[in-house]
C-alpha cells in the first residue's frame, strides 16, 4: 500500500470515527423521520404524476382508436364514391392511427405497471414511517436510559479509581477529627493537672504563712513571758 493510500485510509478512519462519536441518536432518528417524510412526499408527487402520464396515454389510445375508425369509414365512403385516391389516402391515415393506438397502448400499459409499483413503494414507505413514528418514543427512551447507566458507571469507576476518591477524603477528615478530639483532651487533662498544682501550692503557702504566724506568736509570748516576770521581780 502506498503512502497515499494510508493517508487516505487513516484520514477516513478518523473522519468515521468522529463522525461515530458525534452521532447522537436521538437526533439521528429524528433527522430520519424527517427524511422519511421528505421521500414519502416526494413518492406521492411522482405517483401523482404517472398517474397524470396515465391518464393522458389512456387519452392518446381512445383518441387514435377513434380516429382509426372515422378513416375507415371514409376510406370506404371514398370507395363507394370512386375515389380511390381518396380511399388510399384515407387507408394509410387509418393505418397510421391504428399504429399509433398499439403504440400508445403498449405505453400505457407499462405506465399502469411503474404506477402500480410506484404506489406500492409509497405504501411500503408510509408503513415504515409509522413504524418508525411508533418505535421512536421506544428508541430515545433506551437511548437516554443507556447514557444515564453510563454516567452512573463512569462516575462509579472515576470514584474508584480517581486518586481523589471521596471515600479517602472522608476517611482523612476523620482522623483529622479524632487528632483534634485528641488535642481537645490533653489540654483538658493538662488543664486539671495544672489546677490541681496551684492548688496544691496554694496549701503549701498557707502552711508557710501558719509557720511564720506561729513563730510571731510565739515570739510575741516569750517577750511578754519576759516583761510579766521582769515587772514580779521588782
Amino acid at each position: 500500500m502506498g503512502i497515499y493510500d494510508r493517508m487516505s485510509t487513516l484520514i477516513r478512519a478518523n473522519l468515521n470515527d468522529m463522525l461515530d462519536k458525534a452521532e447522537d441518536p436521538e437526533k439521528m432518528i429524528n433527522q430520519i423521520i424527517r427524511d422519511m417524510e421528505t421521500s414519502i412526499q416526494s413518492a406521492r408527487e411522482q405517483v401523482a404524476a404517472m398517474i397524470v402520464q396515465e391518464k393522458e396515454l389512456e387519452a392518446d389510445v381512445r383518441q387514435t382508436q377513434t380516429l382509426a375508425s372515422e378513416w375507415g369509414s371514409k376510406a370506404s365512403r371514398a370507395v363507394t364514391a370512386g375515389k380511390d385516391d381518396l380511399a388510399r389516402e384515407a387507408i394509410r391515415r387509418k393505418r397510421d392511427n391504428e399504429q399509433n393506438a398499439t403504440i400508445y397502448g403498449e405505453q400505457l400499459k407499462a405506465q399502469k405497471d411503474a404506477v402500480v409499483m410506484l404506489k406500492e413503494q409509497l405504501r411500503q414507505l408510509e408503513a415504515k414511517y409509522q413504524s418508525t413514528l411508533s418505535q421512536r418514543d421506544s428508541y430515545i427512551a433506551r437511548q437516554r436510559r443507556a447514557q444515564a447507566q453510563k454516567q452512573v458507571a463512569t462516575a462509579a469507576s472515576a470514584s474508584v479509581l480517581s486518586p481523589l476518591d471521596p471515600t479517602a477524603d472522608l476517611e482523612r477528615m476523620e482522623r483529622k477529627i479524632r487528632l483534634t478530639e485528641a488535642e481537645a483532651a490533653a489540654a483538658l487533662e493538662m488543664g486539671q493537672e495544672s489546677s490541681l498544682d496551684a492548688q496544691f501550692r496554694e496549701l503549701g503557702y498557707d502552711d508557710d504563712i501558719e509557720a511564720e504566724l506561729a513563730m510571731l506568736k510565739g515570739g510575741i509570748d516569750t517577750k511578754i513571758a519576759e516583761l510579766t516576770d521582769g515587772s514580779g521581780g521588782n
